[in-house]
């Protein structure tokens, strides 16, 4: 089903495609578009979902994780000082060298940053990879349960066998069906119906049915993600914008290949959006647009992140020749 036209000038040049699929907190499927049941590699999305054992396990106590500590745990982050630095610190409190970091390079998001490590003659590490927050998670837990560090990424490891099963657990989908790849920063990654994605995130939102404990934990993450939105994106992001926006009702997280998931508080409804094609400019108007139909936004703050809603494509010159603007209707099911 289409969700984003592509307009130059007058003319629609190209549209995007994909699926919705908004569930309650009991599981129930409220609305879609296209196929909610659609197979989906969840990629960073779940990092809130994967961030549980961090808590379960008593690694975020002992190793005193502050609610920025826990936020950036969710984090795709922008590789900015405010994310490196605090890395350092976590792993600086557990005895945990940067070098045991498995998750790859890449050019950071915010380029002030690349500019300064190459006019420095630094290089470029996994410190700076946008999911270096998660893997460090992941470390300290591994530290905490005196488990190998070296090889935390892989899906025979403890580490990455209880998100598996938390992320089985929260989605109520079982674990042999959950289909396994291998995500960019080199862990696994997991491919469930978009619609168990949006339950996940609906359990999240809502976490009474995950039972006392559980609930405690869910609420500390999210609460944390919100608290400190510049943690889980950084400057100019539109998870930190957006969840800035939404002041406390609203979470959300972005995953590669086009995908979304978000929880409501205030109705306990869980989202997941995924762009067929994968291409992620198209994510942010369909997330806003969703929100706007539900009525879970207002005027003002769907303003406030028009250049997220509606993003406007420029040229070579940055003269506006056009735009991208949401064209799909959510279907009651």
């Amino acid at each position: 089903m289409k969700l984003v036209d592509v307009y130059r000038g007058n003319r629609v040049e190209s549209s995007h495609f994909g699926h919705i699929a908004v569930v309650d907190s009991e599981g129930k499927l409220l609305y879609s578009v296209g196929n909610p049941k659609r197979a989906t590699y969840a990629r960073s999305s779940v990092k809130p979902l994967q961030a549980i054992p961090v808590v379960e396990t008593g690694a975020a106590d002992h190793y005193e994780l502050s609610e920025q500590d826990l936020s950036l745990c969710c984090a795709s982050h922008s590789g900015e000082a405010q994310h490196t630095d605090r890395v350092l610190a976590i792993l600086g409190r557990a005895g945990i060298e940067d070098s045991s970091l498995k998750c790859g390079t890449h050019i950071p998001h915010a380029h002030d940053t690349y500019k300064n490590l190459i006019a420095a003659g630094k290089e470029l590490t996994p410190l700076y990879n946008n999911c270096s927050g998660k893997h460090t998670g992941m470390l300290i837990t591994a530290k905490h349960n005196h488990e190998t560090l070296e090889d935390y990424y892989l899906l025979s490891h403890p580490v990455q066998q209880r998100i598996l099963k938390t992320l089985s657990e929260v989605t109520d989908f079982p674990i042999e069906k959950i289909e396994m790849g291998v995500d960019g920063c080199g862990v696994p990654v997991h491919a469930l119906p978009l619609e168990r994605l949006a339950y996940g995130f609906a359990r999240m939102a809502r976490p009474d049915s995950l039972g006392e404990d559980r609930a405690k934990v869910a609420n500390r993450i999210t609460t944390a993600m919100m608290k400190y939105p510049e943690m889980v994106g950084g400057t100019g992001r539109f998870c930190t914008d957006f969840m800035k926006t939404a002041k406390g009702r609203l979470f959300g997280k972005a995953g590669a290949e086009g995908v979304y998931l978000i929880g409501d508080r205030e109705t306990g409804l869980g989202i997941a959006i995924k762009i067929e094609d994968g291409n992620g400019r198209a994510v942010y108007p369909a997330v806003i647009e969703t929100l706007r139909q539900l009525g879970f936004l207002e005027e003002e703050q769907i303003n406030s992140l028009m250049h997220h809603y509606l993003p406007v494509l420029k040229n070579a010159r940055q003269e506006n020749i056009g735009e991208l603007v949401p064209s799909f209707t959510l279907q009651t099911c």
